[in-house]
């Protein structure tokens, strides 16, 4: 125990980038209780499940609905339903760890599932499984191995989506500019000087959220971002590249100021430079996100003044390296539920119904389950098609795999990753100098 609390206390140390005033839910589970009700007790009526995730409105709204149609086909089953901001939601979920007082339910991510279960934080799902209360018979092995660890399933994919760079494409049409799938980052970065030189528009590249982007640009050079308890990269000039982007584009003009996310919440689409700001110097034509966000992204936009937005392929040095599909958007039940089973349920049912995903409408991913996802496919609107499009047509046919998980001590090196980025487009830092900060601070972390 005392491992697993070592690493709390660093997670909420870390994950925390920035406070969210807006979603201020409090998760409120119970501790493990050897009289929690049965399944049958549950179908009764007698259930109180805690579900929480991070997301925007939109999915917000969704996930609501999704539980309330749960709590309507189930009587008596009803449900806690808490939401947050993605930089708060982990240190939510860290905080109620140490309390032993985590949700019923929780949504996670592949970079932290196995630091969860390594620390004995969630539930093992195989026994629900090979009873059936959790059908996956729909779901690929590969996507359901994805939320394995050690023999043990730990988290259900619901959704698959891929690193996605949204864009005005409303903006870009209008001017003249052509965006094309599979850029390399050379033609990115000429794009993004055009855009400014001929517009004012700036680009954001990534701003607070480096640990994805860095990972991506590694990938390229053929080095995986952790190698064990260790950085992959052999040396700090594996990271240059990373940071002569930040470096150049401050230099060059056409790179967002930090100081514009100075008083935003990072990670929230309502406040992204692609749908918010009030000038060009403080908008950006595109974002770099996930495939599963273009929904929200578009209501976004759409409330500021109807664009179109477009999806293609985040920039690298070479793409097909780069690029792979993300089985994201896992839930797992948490050892302090008190009915493990009837919070199973939960995850059956966002796996397998078709009345949960019609509500749902695949904004976090094209469903797991091909049975759900073929089911759902006649049912989805123009910008879901255009989703699934992109996911089946433009990533799926040159991707590579995806990274191994984080190891369980990486949650300060994220936030190393952010300061560096910061310093680095304030010019306290050269790109070199960043690098090699990171290599000799990040692998002294890593190793504990």
């Amino acid at each position: 125990m005392k491992k697993a609390f070592a690493w709390i206390l660093t997670l909420v140390m870390a994950i925390s980038l920035v406070a969210c005033g807006a979603n201020s839910a409090t998760p409120a589970g119970s501790t493990t209780d050897s009289t929690a009700p049965s399944a049958s007790t549950a179908t009764a009526g007698n259930t109180n499940l805690s579900v929480i995730w991070w997301g925007n409105q939109t999915r917000n709204e969704r996930t609501q609905a999704a539980l309330d149609l749960y709590a309507e086909q189930n009587p008596g089953v009803t449900f806690d339903a808490q939401f947050a901001e993605w930089s708060d939601y982990w240190n939510k979920l860290a905080t109620a760890s140490a309390a032993h007082s985590l949700p019923d339910v929780v949504q996670m991510d592949y970079k932290y599932l196995k630091q969860y279960v390594e620390n004995g934080l969630l539930v093992d799902l195989k026994p629900y499984i090979d009873s059936g209360v959790l059908d996956v018979s729909g779901i690929d092995p590969g996507i359901l191995e994805a939320g394995s660890v050690d023999g043990g399933v730990y988290a259900v994919c619901i959704g698959v989506n891929a690193p996605a760079l949204l864009y005005n494409k409303t903006f870009m049409d209008e001017n003249g500019f052509t965006v094309k799938d599979n850029m390399t980052m050379d033609e990115f970065i000429a794009l993004s000087k055009e855009v400014y030189k001929k517009t004012g528009m700036k680009t954001n590249v990534s701003y607070g959220a480096g640990e994805n982007f860095i990972d991506y640009t590694m990938r390229a050079q053929s080095i995986e971002l952790y190698d064990g308890n260790k950085f992959g990269a052999k040396s700090a000039e594996d990271f240059v590249p990373y940071f002569s982007i930040y470096e150049n584009g401050i230099k060059d003009g056409w790179l967002i100021s930090p100081e514009v996310f100075a008083e935003r919440t990072l990670g929230s689409v309502e406040q992204d430079p692609l749908v918010f700001g009030s000038g060009a110097d403080q908008r950006s034509w595109c974002t770099l996100a996930y495939s599963n966000l273009l929904t929200a992204f578009q209501a976004a936009a759409d409330a500021e003044g109807v664009v179109e937005l477009g999806i293609t392929t985040w920039p690298s040095a070479d793409p097909a390296k780069s690029d792979y599909l993300k089985p994201g958007q896992f839930f797992s039940v948490t050892v302090d539920s008190k009915d493990p089973e009837a919070a199973a349920k939960i995850l059956d049912y966002w796996t397998n119904s078709l009345e949960c995903n019609e509500i749902l409408l695949a904004e976090r991913g094209i469903p797991a389950s091909s049975k759900t996802a073929d089911a759902l496919a006649p049912k989805l609107d123009s910008l879901q098609q255009k989703i699934t499009d992109y996911i089946n047509n433009v990533v799926t046919p040159t991707c590579s795999a995806i990274s191994p998980a984080a190891p369980e001590n990486s949650a300060e090196v994220l936030k190393l990753y952010d300061s560096l980025q910061e310093q680095v487009c304030y010019g306290k830092l050269t790109a070199a100098e960043a690098a090699q900060k990171l290599f000799d601070e990040g692998n002294a972390i890593l190793a504990g």
